[in-house]
C-alpha cells in the first residue's frame, strides 16, 4: 500500500516549464507526480497525455466539491485520462463521494480531502464554523469517507495514525504539507519531515517547492526520497 516514491508536485503555470524539470530527470526513471489546479487549468488532458507517455504516475488534484450528479459526470471525465489517483472534498458528503467513486470505477484512488494542510484550528473554528477540535474535524472527514467506500483521505501526518485507528490499516493517509528540516514551511500549517511521515505511518507523502524549487532538484528529490524511505545513514 505504501508509495516509495515522494509525489512531486509540479505547481508551474505552464507547459514548457513542466517539460523542463521533468527533463532533468532519467528518461528510464518513474516519478509520481502531483497536478494540480493551476497546471491543469493552464493547460488541460494534454499535460496529462504527455506525462503518461513518459512513463509517469499520476495524482490528479483537482478536489471536487459538487452535487453528487455533478461529481460523478465530472469523475467519468477524468476516468479517461488514465490518471492513477483523484480526490474529492470530503466536505461534499457521502452521497457526493460515493457519486464520485461510481464515476471514477475502481482501477484509479480515489482520496478525499478532510482539512488543508494550510488550514489552523483558528481558521477552522473562525472561517468555517466548525467549533470541534481540528484533530475531531479530521477525524469526522475520515471516518465519513471511510463509509463513502473510497480509498483514503488527503491529511496532515500528525493526523495520520489516528485515522488509521479510527478506520481501516490499509485506508490511505495522504500527507502534503512535508518539507525537510530546516525548509521553508511557507503557506503550510501543519507540516513534518519526510522522515517523521515515514515514522508516523504516512502512505504517500507530496512534495513541491523543497524539489522544484531546489538549486539541484533531481540531488534534492533523491534527499526526500532517502529520508522518507528511512534510508539516511545517522552520523
Amino acid at each position: 500500500m505504501r508509495e516509495e516514491r515522494p509525489i512531486i508536485a509540479l505547481d508551474f503555470p505552464s507547459f514548457e516549464q513542466v517539460k523542463a524539470f521533468l527533463g532533468l530527470f532519467p528518461s528510464d526513471e518513474s516519478l509520481y507526480v502531483k497536478v494540480g489546479m493551476e497546471l491543469y487549468y493552464a493547460v488541460g488532458p494534454e499535460m496529462i497525455t504527455y506525462i503518461k507517455n513518459l512513463g509517469h504516475s499520476i495524482f490528479l488534484d483537482l478536489k471536487l466539491h459538487d452535487i453528487p450528479n455533478t461529481v460523478e459526470s465530472a469523475m467519468r471525465v477524468l476516468a479517461g485520462l488514465g490518471v492513477d489517483m483523484t480526490n474529492v472534498h470530503a466536505a461534499g458528503g457521502v452521497e457526493m463521494m460515493r457519486a464520485a467513486k461510481a464515476g471514477l470505477g475502481e482501477e484509479i484512488k480515489l482520496l478525499a480531502v478532510t482539512q488543508l494542510t494550510s488550514t489552523s484550528e483558528e481558521q477552522m473554528q473562525e472561517y468555517q464554523n466548525i467549533q470541534s477540535s481540528l484533530r475531531d474535524s479530521v477525524l469526522h472527514y475520515a471516518q465519513k469517507t471511510y463509509e463513502a467506500g473510497l480509498d483514503g483521505v488527503v491529511c496532515s501526518a500528525q493526523e495520520a495514525a489516528a485515522i488509521k485507528q479510527a478506520t481501516a490499516p490499509d485506508f490511505i493517509c495522504l500527507t502534503p504539507g512535508i518539507r525537510p528540516q530546516g525548509a521553508a514551511v511557507g503557506d503550510q500549517k501543519r507540516v513534518v519531515t519526510p522522515g517523521d511521515a515515514y515514522q508516523i505511518g504516512s502512505d504517500y507523502i507530496v512534495v513541491g517547492r523543497p524539489i522544484t524549487q531546489a538549486a539541484d532538484p533531481v540531488t534534492a528529490y533523491r534527499t526526500i526520497y532517502k529520508e522518507w524511505n528511512n534510508k539516511i545513514q545517522s552520523p
